[in-house]
C-alpha cells in the first residue's frame, strides 16, 4: 500500500505526461505482481462493485465526527468528492501508511466488507478513517466508492507496462481488453513476451476517430478514401474463436446474451475470426436508435420483442482471420477479405456498404440525405490505413451532419465536480407545454466557456428562487440553444421525451423566455 500511496501522490503532483509514465513504469517494475495487478485494474478505470453506498458513508461520517449534517453536506458540496471530504474531516493521526500491501488491503479488507453487517462495516470503516494518514485514507475511500481518478489515461498505463515488459504497446492494450482477474498470474502473463492469451473471447482495442473539422477536400484525393455511412447503433466486436462466440461493446461490456440472432449467425463463420461493426435494429432498413434501446432495457428477451426489434451486425472491418491478427494489413485488403467472408452469411451478418460518389462535392450532396436514412453522416477511412488502437488523427475521420437544436429556458442548476465543485455548472432546461408551463426537457453541463460559466454562476446565485439540497431553482429568464443527436419517447421523463447527448451550443442573449421552443413542436422531431 505504501508504494501505491506514493504513486498516487506523484501522479497527483504533476501534469507532465513523461513524468507520469516514468512514475508508472517505476511502480510496475518494483511492485509485487499481485499489487501491480490491482494497480492496473484501478488505473485503467475498473472498479470494485459498490460495496457501501454514499448515503451510509455520509451518515457514518456525521456520527464519527460529531459535526452537524448541514456542515458535512456543505463540505461535500464544496469539495465535490465524498472520499476526499471524509479524508479532509479527519484529524491527522500522523501515523505511517500501514505495512499491508495493496492486494492485502483489497482482498483482505475491502472486499470482505460486503459480507459484514452494517454495524460492523461502520466500526471497521470509522476505525480506518481515524488511524490512516490523509492520503491513505483518501485512497481507501476512493477504492471503496469506485471514484479513483488520478489523471492518467489507459494509454499511459499501457505505455508504462510496455516499457517494463519490452513489448509493443498494442500487445499490452490487447491483453488488457475483456474480462480478467487482477492477480499475480494475470500480471505475469500480461508482461510475458512469449505468452499467448488463454482467453479465447478477448476482443481487440477499438480504433476510434476524430470529427472532421476542415473541408473534406483538405484530406487529398477522394480516391484515397473509403467512405461509409456513419451508423447510429452500438459499436461492437464479434469474436469467433474455436467453440467460443462473444460479442463485446466498445465499453468492454460482454453483451453476447442480448443479441441471440447475431450469435446464431456467427456460428456459421469459420473459427479464428474477429469482426468490427455496428449493432443495429433492422427491419428492411435501419430502425431508430430508440428501437435498439428496447432490446437493451429488457432483462428478458421475449419472442415478441425479438420479432418486433430484430438486430443485425453491420460489419465494416475484419481484425482477425484464421486465428491471425491482420490489423497491420491495409484497410483495402481487410475489406476485400471481409467481403469474401460474408458472401453467404446469414441475414444477421451484413457488410457495411461503401459510398461510391465520385468526388467530394458529390459526397457532400449525398450527405444531406443522412437524416432521411437515419444515419449520422459519413465515415472516411484511408484505403492504406492499418487498424490501430485508440483514438488517432489522420487515417479515420467522422464527417457528421449538424446536430438538431432547440431553444430552452434554464430552470435549475447544481454544482459540478472536481475543480468545478464550487461553481454551478450542471444545468436543467425546460420548454413550454400546451398549458404554457415550463417542462424539463434536458440536462447539460458542457458547451460554455470558463468566462460564461463564471458569469452564469454569479447570475444563478443572485436569481435563486428555491433550494433543494445542492440544487437551486432559478428565475426562468435565460434561454440557451441546445444541440442534440435525437429524441425518443420516454415514460421516465416529465416531457415524455428522452433527449440523446444534449449539450449547450450557445447562450441566446437575444431571446426572452417566452421565445423558447414548445413541446408540441419538439415532438414532431421524434424518429428523425
Amino acid at each position: 500500500m505504501r508504494r501505491f500511496v506514493a504513486l498516487f501522490e506523484t501522479l497527483d503532483a504533476t501534469t507532465a505526461t513523461n513524468a507520469k509514465v516514468e512514475a508508472l513504469r517505476s511502480y510496475f517494475a518494483a511492485a509485487p505482481p499481485a499489487d501491480a495487478a490491482w494497480a492496473v485494474y484501478f488505473l485503467t478505470g475498473r472498479r470494485l462493485k459498490h460495496l457501501i453506498g454514499p448515503v451510509r458513508l455520509k451518515r457514518w461520517l456525521i456520527e464519527q465526527t460529531g459535526l452537524p449534517a448541514w456542515l458535512v453536506d456543505a463540505s461535500h458540496q464544496h469539495v465535490g468528492d465524498l472520499a476526499e471530504t471524509i479524508a479532509l474531516l479527519q484529524a491527522d493521526p500522523a501515523a505511517p501508511v500501514p505495512p499491508q500491501s495493496l492486494a492485502e488491503w483489497v482482498e483482505g479488507r475491502l472486499l470482505p466488507l460486503a459480507a459484514q453487517a452494517e454495524a460492523d462495516q461502520a466500526i471497521q470503516l470509522t476505525a480506518w478513517w481515524q488511524t490512516l494518514p490523509p492520503t491513505a485514507c483518501l485512497l481507501v475511500n476512493k477504492l471503496l466508492t469506485g471514484a479513483l481518478r488520478v489523471g492518467v489515461s489507459q494509454t499511459l498505463v499501457e505505455r508504462a507496462l510496455a516499457e517494463v515488459a519490452g513489448l509493443p504497446r498494442p500487445v499490452i492494450a490487447h491483453r488488457l481488453m475483456g474480462d480478467w482477474q487482477p492477480d499475480s498470474d494475470f500480471y505475469r502473463v500480461l508482461l510475458d513476451p512469449d505468452a499467448t492469451t488463454a482467453d479465447q473471447a478477448r476482443p481487440y482495442p477499438f480504433f476510434l476517430c476524430h470529427p472532421l473539422t476542415t473541408p473534406p477536400a483538405s484530406l487529398g484525393p477522394r480516391d484515397d478514401w473509403q467512405v461509409e455511412w456513419k451508423w447510429d447503433g452500438i459499436r461492437a466486436q464479434l469474436v469467433r474463436r474455436e467453440a467460443d462466440i462473444a460479442l463485446w461493446s466498445r465499453g468492454e461490456a460482454l453483451i453476447t446474451e442480448r443479441f441471440p440472432e447475431v450469435v446464431e449467425a456467427a456460428g456459421t463463420l469459420p473459427a479464428g475470426v474477429v469482426l468490427d461493426g455496428e449493432l443495429l435494429a433492422w427491419q428492411d432498413e435501419v430502425l431508430p436508435f430508440a428501437a435498439l434501446q428496447r432490446r437493451l432495457g429488457r432483462k428478458t428477451l421475449t419472442p415478441r420483442l425479438l420479432r418486433e426489434v430484430p438486430v443485425i451486425l453491420l460489419a465494416y472491418d475484419l481484425l482477425e482471420q484464421a486465428g491471425e491478427d491482420i490489423r497491420p494489413l491495409p484497410l483495402q485488403v481487410r475489406r476485400a477479405r471481409l467481403a469474401d467472408l460474408l458472401t453467404d452469411a446469414p441475414p444477421a451478418l451484413r457488410l457495411s456498404p461503401r459510398i461510391e460518389a465520385p468526388d467530394w462535392p458529390a459526397l457532400a450532396k449525398l450527405r444531406e440525405q443522412s437524416r432521411a436514412r437515419r444515419v449520422e453522416g459519413f465515415m472516411l477511412k484511408r484505403h492504406d490505413s492499418p487498424y490501430r488502437a485508440g483514438r488517432r488523427k489522420g487515417e479515420w475521420w467522422k464527417w457528421k451532419i449538424a446536430p438538431h437544436t432547440l431553444d430552452a429556458v434554464l430552470t435549475h442548476a447544481q454544482p459540478g465536480a472536481g475543480r468545478r465543485s464550487n461553481l454551478y455548472t450542471d444545468y436543467t432546461f425546460a420548454v413550454w407545454d400546451e398549458q404554457d408551463r415550463l417542462v424539463p426537457i434536458a440536462k447539460a453541463y458542457s458547451g460554455l466557456t470558463d468566462m460564461e460559466i463564471a458569469e452564469l454562476d454569479a447570475w444563478i446565485r443572485q436569481h435563486t428562487r428555491e433550494r433543494f439540497g445542492p440544487v437551486r431553482a432559478v428565475e426562468p429568464q435565460l434561454v440557451f440553444e441546445l444541440a442534440f443527436e435525437g429524441l425518443a419517447p420516454s415514460r421516465r421523463h416529465k416531457s415524455g421525451i428522452a433527449v440523446r447527448f444534449p449539450r449547450i451550443l450557445r447562450w441566446r442573449r437575444d431571446l426572452d423566455a417566452q421565445d423558447a421552443d414548445r413541446l408540441a413542436d419538439i415532438r414532431q422531431l421524434i424518429g428523425t
